[in-house]
């Protein structure tokens, strides 16, 4: 994982200044992003956010994320119409984290699945079995 730093980020952005100072970016400006369904707690997955992309999420209720691959904002819903209605937004108590409780319409995942996170599952607690066996 690249360095955090609390520099001021590349791109122009029109957040509110004690926010943006309180801020722990990566070293190319960014912030991770959990998006989590506000009502059921679910995760549903993680995008990043650079100031100006936090700024719109604040200030019009919905998810805007900055693709790292296309170098762009993207708003969550515009071409697959699956929204995020923003709920709440939090900092990690380090400053470099963002949880967005949102209201999430269809799929959260780009391949459809309703969250990123239930195709792959590493490991699971199954609640018979106790604590995962750890090295001794």
């Amino acid at each position: 994982m690249a360095p955090m730093t609390t520099s001021t980020p590349r791109r122009p952005s029109r957040l509110d200044p004690e926010i943006a100072a309180r801020l722990k970016r990566s070293a190319d400006g960014l912030l991770p992003a959990i998006a989590q369904q506000y009502d059921t707690k679910e995760v549903l997955m993680l995008g990043w956010m650079d100031d100006e992309a936090l700024h719109r999420t604040l200030t019009t209720g919905r998810c805007t994320y900055w693709s790292r691959s296309r170098q762009e904002y993207w708003v969550k819903g515009d071409t697959s119409g699956h929204y995020q209605w923003v709920k709440s937004v939090a900092l990690d108590c380090d400053a470099d984290t963002l949880l967005v409780q949102v209201d999430q319409v269809g799929a959260a995942c780009h391949t459809g699945a309703r969250t990123c996170f239930d195709a792959d599952v590493l490991l699971k607690d199954d609640g018979d079995s106790g604590p995962a066996a750890t090295d001794q």
